[in-house]
């Protein structure tokens, strides 16, 4: 189950959500050409990643934001940029973009240090842009509740896009960090799934200022949690692909012995 896209054009070109994009995979590019030994690399990650126990140790503290441009692989770097694709032109809309800016770095901080106090002397280098990313995520919800997203779901054979509202598919997202930050041990490596679920929750606090402004429940009541303007609309059209058509067996003659 992964969000494709939404059905909430932006009004404007997304100029600080495009840069944020192009940052993250230009340093991942950085980070993988010039970098061709495992010492090297190494060395990269222990000066740019967040490392809880460099950071109890008052070492390192510039990791907060440096930590935000690094991805573990490409499937990670995807899969970040593509939620910030969907969600962040949207609020950006609604922030401005110095004001977007600014948002999307403090959820980042502060999803960073989310994780740091569950665990702060792991030696686990904590890197990703999801932790701001989520924040993002948080304030989409406080504005666009009932905007439709597009998922993806694929079951074995089965794939299918399925349109919902986005609280239902944040929602979800939201619980599953959750559970899975509950149900990690301390020290376990892999997802940092506190950074995810604190971003969001920042990302809401954060988002109420502005949505405040907008006019708080009014906001709700004028557009009844959906965007502002028409929704966009993704036409499905049939595949190109020809259908093979199916042909029955002949029947065996039956003979005495059934």
């Amino acid at each position: 189950m992964f969000p494709i896209r939404d059905h909430n054009p932006s009004i404007r070109t997304p100029v600080i959500t495009y840069l944020l994009i192009a940052a993250n995979i230009s340093v991942y590019l950085f980070a993988q050409m010039p970098l061709t030994s495992e010492r090297d690399v190494a060395y990269f990650f222990y000066e740019y990643a967040l490392i809880p126990a460099r950071i109890s140790a008052g070492e390192n503290q510039q990791a907060f934001v440096t930590s935000m441009f690094l991805h573990g692989g490409l499937a990670h770097l995807g899969s970040n940029m593509l939620f910030l694709w969907i969600f962040g032109d949207n609020l950006e809309d609604r922030m401005g973009r110095l004001g977007f800016l600014l948002f999307y770095a403090l959820c980042g901080i502060g999803a960073g240090f989310a994780q740091y106090v569950t665990e702060p002397s792991s030696q686990i280098p904590m890197v990703g842009a999801s932790g701001a990313i989520s924040g993002v995520m948080g304030g989409y919800l406080l504005f666009f509740p009932r905007a439709r997203v597009d998922i993806l779901i694929i079951f074995i054979l089965f794939i299918r896009i399925l349109p919902v509202p986005a609280w239902m598919m944040l929602g979800l997202w939201f619980l599953m960090q959750l559970v899975g930050g509950l149900g990690t041990a301390a020290g376990g490596g892999g997802v940092a799934y506190w950074a995810h679920a604190g971003g969001f929750v920042l990302g809401v606090v954060f988002a109420i200022p502005v949505w405040l402004r907008a006019g708080a429940s009014d906001y709700w009541q004028a557009t009844a949690g959906a965007p502002p303007h028409p929704a966009a609309r993704y036409p499905l059209q049939r595949s190109n692909v020809p259908r093979v058509a199916r042909h029955k067996a002949p029947r065996r003659p039956r003979g005495p012995w059934g």
